[in-house]
Order: C-alpha cells, then sequence, then structure tokens
C-alpha cells in the first residue's frame, strides 16, 4: 500500500520486546516501543511524526486535566494465519473517533493521518503483535486539549496521540453483573455515544460499589423511573430471549460499538432473527422468571464477547444456563476472529492487512 502523508520516524535504539512475555500478557501491561504525535494549532494540523514511546510534560494548566476534553479510540490489530498483521475496522473507528471529537468541541485530525500514521506504526511495531490465539495488539487513539490556559474556553491547540501493546483475551469466564438503577452510565442527550474520558471516570464509583458485593461489572439502566436497559459495564449488551438475538438501539446516551455492530452483521449472516430495541427491566425480570432468556453477554473492543452468567435484579441473582460451543456468543466469536485472523474469507471488507 503506497502511503501518502509525509510521517518521520524516529527508531527507538531500545526495544523494549525482549521485556515482554507475549504468553503471558495482563491487560495494559506492555507498551509497543513506539508512538505516533501529531499537534494542532493556529487552526491546522502539524506534520505527524513517530518517536518513540516516551512520557508527557504537561503545564498544569493544560485544559484538558481540567475541563475534560479528552477522548479515546479502542482498536485492535490481529496476527493473521500466514504470519500478516490485520488492524480491524479502521474506518468505522475513525468515523466514531470524528463523532466523538466533534461532540467535545474538539479539532478532528485529518483522515490520512490517522489511518496512515496507524499504519506505519503497527508495522513498526508488527514484532509486538502477539501469536497466541485471542489475544492482540490493542490500539489507543486518543486526542487531549494542550492549550495551557485555565479559563473555562474551548481549546485552540490539541495534541493527537497512537500507542499500542499487546493484551489477551479478557473475560473468557462467565462473569456476575448488577442492575444499575440509582447511578446511571448516561443521560439522554449528554455524552453518552462519544468515547469521552468523563463517561469511563464516572462509572467507577457504582461499579466499585457492585464489585465490594461480589459482582464484576453493573449492568446500566436509564434510572429509577421505569428503567430499560442501556449498556453492560464499558460494553454493549446483548441478550438471546425467545431465540431472538436483542440488544438495545442506538441512542445518543449508548456507544456505537464496533463489536457490537459487526456481531449483529454477523448474526443475520447466521440467520438468527435479531432486534435492536428498547428492553425494559420488567420484560429482563420476566424473561428470567419464565426461563425465555438462555444468553446474556456484553461486546466491545477489549473483551470481544463477556459472556454473563449472574445477573442480580431486584436483591434476587438469576442465574443463565451454562455455555457451550454451540452457544450464539461463542458461535460470533469464533466467526468474528476467524475472518479477523484470515482463516476464513473477509466478505465485509473489515481487514486492513499490512
Amino acid at each position: 500500500m503506497e502511503l501518502l502523508t509525509d510521517i518521520t520516524i524516529r527508531k527507538t535504539t531500545h526495544s523494549k520486546l525482549y521485556e515482554a512475555d507475549l504468553d503471558q500478557l495482563e491487560f495494559g501491561k506492555y507498551i509497543s516501543d513506539h508512538m505516533l504525535v501529531c499537534d494542532y494549532g493556529n487552526g491546522e494540523w502539524q506534520s505527524p511524526q513517530i518517536v518513540p514511546f516516551s512520557n508527557l510534560s504537561l503545564n498544569p494548566a493544560t485544559l484538558a486535566l481540567h475541563y475534560g476534553q479528552t477522548v479515546f479510540e479502542g482498536m485492535k490489530a490481529f496476527r493473521m494465519k500466514d504470519g500478516r498483521i490485520n488492524i480491524f475496522r479502521i474506518e468505522k473507528h475513525y468515523d466514531r473517533f470524528v463523532r466523538s471529537l466533534e461532540r467535545m468541541c474538539m479539532a478532528v485530525p485529518p483522515k490520512e493521518i490517522f489511518t496512515e500514521g496507524m499504519i506505519k506504526l503497527v508495522d513498526l511495531d508488527k514484532n509486538w503483535t502477539p501469536q497466541k490465539r485471542g489475544a492482540s495488539l490493542y490500539i489507543r487513539p486518543f486526542i487531549y486539549a494542550s492549550e495551557a490556559k485555565f479559563g473555562v474556553k474551548v481549546s485552540e491547540q490539541y495534541r493527537f496521540i497512537i500507542f499500542t501493546g499487546p493484551v489477551p483475551e479478557l473475560y473468557a469466564k462467565p462473569i456476575k453483573v448488577k442492575v444499575e438503577t440509582r447511578y446511571i452510565r448516561a443521560a439522554r442527550g449528554g455524552t453518552g455515544f462519544a468515547k469521552c474520558g468523563g463517561n469511563y471516570g464516572g462509572a467507577f464509583f457504582p461499579t466499585q460499589l457492585a464489585r465490594q458485593q461480589g459482582y464484576d461489572q453493573v449492568l446500566w439502566t436509564t434510572g429509577k423511573e421505569n428503567p430499560t436497559i442501556e449498556e453492560s459495564g464499558m460494553m454493549n449488551v446483548m441478550f438471546v430471549i425467545n431465540d431472538t438475538l436483542v440488544t438495545p438501539p442506538l441512542s445518543d446516551s449508548i456507544l456505537d460499538g464496533v463489536t457490537r455492530d459487526s456481531l449483529l452483521i454477523l448474526a443475520n449472516d447466521l440467520g438468527y432473527k435479531v432486534e435492536e430495541r428498547s428492553v425494559s427491566l420488567d420484560e429482563l425480570e420476566t424473561a428470567f422468571l419464565t426461563k425465555t432468556i438462555t444468553e446474556a453477554f456484553g461486546a466491545g473492543t477489549a473483551a470481544v464477547v463477556a459472556p454473563i452468567q449472574t445477573v442480580h435484579i431486584n436483591g434476587i441473582d438469576f442465574t443463565l444456563p451454562g455455555y457451550s460451543h454451540e452457544s450464539l456468543l461463542n458461535r460470533l466469536k469464533e466467526k468474528l476472529e476467524r475472518i479477523r485472523t484470515g482463516i476464513e474469507e473477509d466478505i465485509y471488507g473489515w481487514n486492513l492487512v499490512l
């Protein structure tokens, strides 16, 4: 692939790859050798460069530290069966990145800087991509307001960075979730659909409370009055009810998950009935009482699929049947894995293979 953007590359003289055990990974522990950096100021983006990964130097008045103008994406690259590297659904991730930035009044990097910069960065650090099944190279593009001025204002300066790191499979075992109605993750008209830092920081407290009670995550709702289901932890959520794959519809309080979109497309193509519709808490509880719900799982970039074993509703723990290889969530996860690694043909044009 011929790349058009002029990107300066300064390679590290001391790779840390030898310090990382790619067969025994911990999520977020290791970071690859390089990062892409590109600054915005005076109304335009400067020339991007790839440099050795290093700490940032920030003025204490940097606007992002005070007013929350910071947005990120979560993406993955995969080692394919022939050894090549595949960046998954780069176009859709860029489109979501743009929507998040626009919502936060932030400068949008040109598509060629995002795409071509990522391609060069991943290619440079391709040896960091694990070969172990389920593992991948996590890609974190993000932007923060870099202007140093402590007045409340929209920043006029930004820094765009991409770094990567090898990660293992998450949530291989089923998890326990608690339905949350007192606290909400996001409100209609707010920033719930954007991947901005405040959405995640605000979710920590109720999540910690749930963990103290023995649960792994919370199942978010719209709140106390006639609650409907929103998301599961930091992921979209899906249910199999009456042999139908059901997931809440996208809104300005629900993230447009790339994994969510991929799984819905695959489920349709496998012949499963799919419904994107509201799921009330009453409906979910009734489904457990009548045993018409057979599966529940989170869907997101980090975990891909997180099977749910127990759902706590109004003081009662409801337990789902065990999952097998034939469960829909495992069939979808397996098919997605085969496409990403080149075992199965990518008829959707999702893979960008280096």
